[in-house]
């Protein structure tokens, strides 16, 4: 709804200058201590993924395709998610996770490209094909700032690492804003500033509250399953708000990827024989009965 009357740069750094307003005032009134050691360099991970790469790449991207179309691409979220939380965690998931999530990025690709056929078959890869290339670095991006404040939330809590990391991308994103300004000066309905408005307030800083709490609550691949549900309201919003059509492709293509990416959190969930085995039950060992020594 904001990128029909302002500009993506200035929607996607924008909203985050309005957010680190907000996030140095709650901070500075709660009196937070700052950040120590390696947890400037962990904020600058999360900065970079949710504070600077998804809103810029996502507010791009949805200049040339539609927010339907969008939603099911981001729907890889959920599973990109598992993995950066896998890797970042250092666990070791079995061999089907990672097929199961491979399978959803194929099936989200071969959605993207199956949209975006008619702009490839007219010239080249086309517009919309750039927008899903935005729309995957997107979710590398959210994926991997998720994971990184997932684990930093449990030391600052929730809503400190948003703040902070807001905060610390503030001179970044307020020049980007000032650049779009004198590029394009912002020229929008009172509608379209509405819409500014809850991206910066809400999507961008409380949204996150209970989001980071979530995560570091975890296990973080359980809570991601959350996400699940988001294209779906996503697409159904973007039908009621913006008028967009809900064609059969649509709908196939999200719920493919939907249980593709499902179904590679539940793999990864599931708990090994093997581990459980070795770990066996203290209560039990305490009371097996003394084996016969053997020779």
């Amino acid at each position: 709804m904001a990128v029909g009357g302002l500009s993506p740069l200035f929607i996607g750094s924008g909203r985050a200058v309005v957010a680190a307003i907000l996030a140095a005032s709650a901070l500075a009134l709660t009196r937070q201590r700052l950040p120590r050691g390696r947890q400037w360099a962990r904020l600058a991970l999360v900065a970079a993924g949710i504070v600077v790469g998804f809103p810029l790449l996502t507010s791009f991207a949805l200049t040339t395709v539609p927010a339907s179309h969008g939603a099911v691409v981001i729907a890889l979220l959920p599973a990109a998610t598992a993995t950066a939380a896998v890797l970042r965690g250092r666990d070791r998931p079995p061999i089907a996770f990672w097929l199961v999530t491979g399978v959803g990025a194929v099936a989200a690709i071969a959605f993207a490209v199956a949209q975006s056929g008619n702009a490839a078959q007219s010239g080249g890869f086309g517009q919309a094909g750039w927008a899903d290339v935005l729309l995957l670095g997107a979710v590398i991006a959210a994926a991997i700032g998720y994971a990184e404040g997932g684990l930093l939330a449990r030391e600052l809590g929730a809503w400190q690492t948003v703040s902070w990391a807001l905060v610390m991308a503030s001179p970044l994103m307020a020049g980007l804003a000032a650049l779009s300004m004198s590029q394009q000066p912002p020229a929008a309905s009172p509608l379209q500033w509405v819409a500014f408005a809850y991206l910066g307030v809400v999507s961008m800083f409380f949204g996150f509250f209970a989001w980071y709490r979530g995560l570091a609550i975890g296990p973080m691949a359980k809570v991601s399953q959350i996400q699940l549900i988001q294209p779906v309201m996503s697409i159904c919003w973007a039908a009621l708000l913006l008028g967009e059509s809900l064609d059969l492709t649509t709908v196939i293509g999200g719920l493919a990827v939907i249980v593709c990416a499902g179904a590679a959190v539940r793999v990864r969930l599931q708990p090994e024989p093997a581990q459980q085995n070795r770990r066996g039950s203290p209560e039990r060992r305490d009371h097996q009965p003394p084996q016969p020594a053997t020779r």
